[in-house]
């Protein structure tokens, strides 16, 4: 990364972190923002003097089982968070991925890292995304100041709900210090439909049947290529139902039945069924290529054959759908061609492309981000203004000059 990693301030405390800010702020330096800086080659390098890490900032502040709410702080582990709620058979209802393969990182991701970046996994289509489940947030703005906003119930925000402003800002808008999150209980059995699909077509319609049936799908995955340390060859279409054991059996042989129509269905239950859809969540198929490029691309699940279609036609491209088609994961050459032919493909069918991983040469040098509508693009540099005036909050990371 661009930010210099032999200048790292880490704080303990978010008062640290607050005087971190104003240090900046006083010398007119950049921050590069982070958690474990397991994400530093998603979007675009950051060019700063020093980095704010928040791996110190450690520790589950208060759990609340019988009210299903649980606060930490920015620098705790996903996987800490994660052990803590499985202790009480809950869960992250927004299911967020470890991409350490996807980025060649050692360590996990932290908290706060999931929330500014609003990393959701397959369960997204029933539970909602990341921001969705943000119920308080405590942070530091770009003059230093520490500030709050909604609490630790629901329906707590009145005027600015700055928690949905500052999940998915990827730290631009201020350094997150504290998440509250709503939680759930966890399904005590877990079972996947495997279908074989001739294309990618058939499989999305497998998809759209299963997620208009009535019975409860938290999951709804396309592998082109199948995925072999699991035995299914590709295409195949994927489907989970979570829930207690008696439902989960009941529910999965009725959609069984309606889904042999499409082709022939085996099933996966307990531990591979899990497994199967940890693959999917960390995007696993896409394979490990760090001198590759990785995009996402939401789209509407109809469209999505179109684009993969289009994909392959321009470069060898490995593909991964999610959120029942409606999220296209491409992993190709690092190349400005390669890109190119994503933003068309996202264009043509209506829908937005991410860059989400790619080598410093690439990420530095394309758009990584759709463009902005102009009247969205004065709403948010009105809110940075606010927030981060001198613009020294991971500066670039979204778009260059911005």
């Amino acid at each position: 990364m661009s930010a210099a990693l032999d200048k790292v301030t880490a704080p303990d405390t978010e008062e640290g972190v607050a005087e971190a800010v104003r240090a900046a702020l006083a010398a007119r330096e950049p921050l590069a923002v982070e958690g474990r800086g397991t994400k530093r080659a998603m979007l675009r390098p950051v060019q700063a003097a020093r980095t704010l890490s928040t791996r110190a900032l450690t520790g589950i502040t208060l759990y609340r089982p019988t009210e299903l709410v649980i606060s930490a702080r920015a620098g705790t582990p996903v996987a800490e968070i994660e052990a803590a709620l499985a202790e009480k058979n809950q869960m992250l209802i927004a299911e967020p991925p470890d991409l350490r393969a996807l980025f060649g990182a050692e360590e996990g991701a932290t908290l706060g890292g999931v929330v500014g970046a609003n990393l959701s996994g397959p369960r997204r289509i029933t539970g909602g995304a990341m921001r969705d489940h943000v119920l308080g947030i405590r942070a530091v703005s770009g003059e230093g100041e520490v500030f709050r906003s909604g609490g630790r119930v629901l329906k707590n925000v009145t005027g600015l709900d700055l928690c949905k402003l500052l999940t998915g800002a990827y730290g631009t808008l201020g350094v997150l210090t504290e998440v509250t999150l709503k939680v759930q209980p966890a399904g005590e059995a877990t079972g996947t439909l495997a279908v074989r699909v001739p294309d990618l077509a058939e499989g999305i319609a497998v998809l759209s049947a299963a997620l208009s049936s009535p019975f409860g799908v938290s999951g709804a995955a396309l592998l082109p290529e199948g995925h072999a340390p699991l035995g299914l060859d590709g295409p195949v279409a994927l489907v989970r139902i979570e829930d207690f054991a008696e439902s989960v059996t009941y529910r999965l042989g009725r959609l069984r039945a309606a889904l042999s129509c499409f082709g022939e269905v085996s099933m996966l239950e307990g531990a591979p069924s899990r497994a199967a859809w940890r693959a999917v969540r960390d995007a696993v198929p896409l394979g490990a290529a760090p001198e590759g490029a990785v995009w996402r691309i939401s789209v509407a699940p109809s469209r999505a054959p179109g684009v993969c279609a289009a994909l392959r036609e321009a470069f060898p491209a490995r593909l991964l759908l999610d959120w029942g088609g409606g999220l296209v994961w491409v992993s190709g050459p690092a190349t400005a061609e390669a890109h190119a032919a994503v933003m068309a493909a996202a264009a043509v069918a209506g829908g937005t492309f991410t860059l989400f991983r790619a080598p410093e040469a690439l990420s530095a040098a394309v758009a990584v981000l759709p463009e902005e509508p102009a009247p969205l693009a004065a709403i948010g540099g009105r809110v940075k203004s606010v927030l981060d005036p001198a613009g020294i909050l991971n500066p670039g990371r979204m778009r260059a000059g911005a």
